[in-house]
């Protein structure tokens, strides 16, 4: 009786496509997408890993060429050449990690044992690529010019500490010391200037509080709008859809209504979200109202009408739930609900474009972090709000089918 028992609901099991999916391809999926977030694929090409580095070379003496020719040798490191105002708003609008600034005055600062004329400007939205970008530039540094450095501050010194000593007698020196490594003694010369593009101050918001609220609220807005998709099934199945269509209401009018409502109800859990993160955690909401009024209204746009094309191809609660789940979860996995961006691989932030999370919690970076202007945002906000229109463009006529099929 047991093995009979336990042979039927193997079979129910396993005759089921939607119970197997959620209960090994789903998993599966997650675990390829944490994996990549992570670098856990150890077999990427050295051409993924490549780290664009912004640089400008206003001194374009043998030294500062020496350093970019070194940086250029690295498979790590794909330099960009760019001018001043590029680079800084590169890094303001977060395009890129890290801009390598080469002034002027390498040979003077090498003489005198002065601090080398080089700034390193980062995006500190992006810490993990600009904290490795900075070590690299270092060590490259350290290896160009830092020896040279280090031996011209043994000699001014030698020279101010022991002025009676023979010409001789200190070259003999000097040349011993510069047979030993240079390593660790030379950087406590060669200091490379590091600077946040976008500082803190108290009209800055906290980069992970920004974080945790918007990938937070996208996600659970999206989750929201599936469970307001289960409730429009609900009425086709207990026979309220079947009622309306006898009325004079278009089907489209019907599609509309409901979208008007899932719109409503977005902009308000958002709105919700963000007034709370405002008095709990003193997040700054309004720095700039216009644009966080006109971006919400994207996000809440682009995720109803994601919402309303899940109802649209779905045929049944269960259906949806399945499919809203599965959906859900690997959107907000790839677009930086449940992994900050920063930590993915390149070819994560790559894929990432794909989901509406990814522009939405972008834009709330902009607005937050980088202070960008209104001007400045309306590309992601042209691009949440193009999500929408297709979305619903698509839904119009795989709702109107679903509505048919009602009356067959």
């Amino acid at each position: 009786m047991i093995t009979t028992i336990f042979k039927k609901d193997l079979k129910l099991f396993f005759s089921n496509k939607k119970n197997v999916v959620l209960t090994f391809l789903i998993p599966i999926l997650l675990i390829s997408l944490f994996a990549f977030a992570f670098g856990g694929i150890s077999n990427e090409s050295s051409e993924d890993k490549q780290v664009t580095l912004l640089y400008a070379d206003f001194d374009s003496s043998s030294t500062s060429k020496k350093i970019k020719a070194q940086l250029d040798t690295l498979s790590t490191i794909n330099l960009m050449k760019v001018t001043l105002e590029e680079g800084n708003n590169a890094l303001v609008k977060g395009k890129f990690s890290g801009f390598l600034i080469l002034n002027k005055g390498f040979k003077d600062s090498l003489l005198l044992s002065k601090k080398l004329p080089i700034t390193y400007k980062y995006d500190a939205s992006n810490p993990f690529e600009a904290k490795m970008l900075q070590s690299i530039i270092t060590g490259v540094v350290m290896n160009t010019v830092g020896s040279q450095l280090y031996m011209h501050k043994v000699e001014n010194y030698m020279n101010t500490k022991f002025k009676t000593m023979s010409n001789n007698l200190k070259q003999r020196i000097l040349a011993d010391i510069s047979q030993v490594s240079f390593k660790n003694m030379a950087s406590t010369t060669a200091i490379i200037e590091a600077i946040p593009v976008i500082k803190k101050s108290s009209n800055t918001g906290n980069l992970g509080l920004i974080q945790a609220v918007a990938g937070t609220a996208i996600m659970m807005l999206l989750f929201s709008i599936s469970g307001v998709g289960v409730g429009l099934l609900e009425e086709k199945e207990s026979g309220t859809l079947s009622r309306l269509l006898y009325t004079p209401i278009k089907t489209t009018s019907i599609l509309y209504g409901k979208m008007l409502a899932t719109l409503f109800i977005s902009m308000l859990q958002l709105f919700t979200m963000f007034v709370f993160a405002w008095v709990a955690f003193d997040l700054p909401i309004f720095k700039d109202v216009i644009s966080l009024i006109l971006l919400t209204i994207a996000v809440a746009f682009s995720v109803s009408s994601f919402g309303v094309f899940l109802v649209s191809i779905s045929k049944t609660r269960q259906q949806l739930q399945n499919l809203s789940t599965i959906l859900i979860l690997l959107m907000s996995a790839i677009g930086g609900s449940m992994i900050p961006l920063f930590v993915m691989p390149s070819i994560m932030r790559k894929i990432a474009v794909i989901s509406l999370n990814y522009w939405g919690i972008q834009g709330y970076y902009d607005i937050f972090w980088r202070n960008l202007s209104t001007f400045e945002i309306l590309p992601r906000i042209g691009v949440l709000s193009l999500i929408g229109i297709v979305m619903l463009l698509i839904s119009i006529p795989l709702f109107k089918r679903n509505i048919v099929s009602l009356t067959n």
